[in-house]
């Protein structure tokens, strides 16, 4: 999703989003309807993201109506209406903590957290060392996080400068 928000947002690239954004829902769909944990994530922040006003183009619209439309057709696993809250409540406040932290402090701490999300990653930890969610769902978040991140990197470094 990273390369479709940056599409969109840096280049005003509609196509280039939108294609990315579906990958991205048939990626996160696929998994959600497998996997509760995963199912967790993606639903926590969809509505988190959508509660904090984060859809903010036709690609995300798009996005969310493919995920949605997945979820209906193969259906997603028995879920805690409790651990959905947490997780929406967690990408919640990651994302308003992203937007809003540094006109509030100059911590560094606080300012890095935020940036890079943890409080989803705390709650995620926290939900597989409980035994709510397989520790192997943390394990692959943490990757797709990290791909995010790498996503972010690679569109900057590679396709802002080569103009594509």
């Amino acid at each position: 999703m990273k390369i479709s928000d940056d599409a969109y947002d840096e280049k005003k690239d509609l196509i280039m989003a939108t294609i990315f954004g579906v990958l991205c829902a048939l990626a996160s769909g696929a998994a959600a309807v497998i996997d509760s944990g995963a199912a967790y994530i993606f639903i926590g922040i969809l509505v988190g993201n959508l509660i904090a006003l984060k859809i903010d183009g036709i690609h995300h619209w798009i996005t969310l109506i493919i995920f949605i439309l997945i979820s209906l057709i193969f259906g997603l696993p028995d879920l805690s209406l409790a651990i959905v809250l947490v997780c929406i409540l967690a990408a919640l406040s990651d994302e308003v903590g992203h937007e809003l932290i540094a006109n509030y402090t100059e911590n560094m701490f606080l300012i890095l957290f935020f940036e890079y999300r943890f409080v989803m990653k705390i709650v995620i930890f926290l939900l597989a060392l409980f035994g709510f969610i397989s520790f192997w769902t943390f394990i692959f978040f943490i990757l797709f996080e990290l791909s995010y991140v790498m996503a972010g990197w690679f569109f900057e470094k590679i396709v802002i400068k080569e103009n594509y």
